[in-house]
């Protein structure tokens, strides 16, 4: 993950981009991700449940679809 102030910076970067996610929508990703890492019962989350947990933050299009 490389972290840019605004779409100029990302153009200056000169790298191939990718998506781009609000400062926001990643702690929400890494909250909802990473939340229950630490239960007993955790398993990891299929393909189904890895995209409503995108979507559920706004993370949608091609890059997020897993299946």
């Amino acid at each position: 993950m490389l972290l840019f102030r605004d779409e100029e910076h990302v153009a200056r970067y000169g790298q191939n981009r990718g998506v781009s996610m609000t400062t926001e929508q990643a702690w929400r990703l890494a909250d909802a991700w990473y939340r229950d890492r630490a239960d007993p019962g955790w398993r990891r989350k299929t393909a189904a449940e890895a995209e409503a947990v995108f979507a559920s933050i706004g993370l949608t299009g091609d890059f997020w679809r897993l299946g």
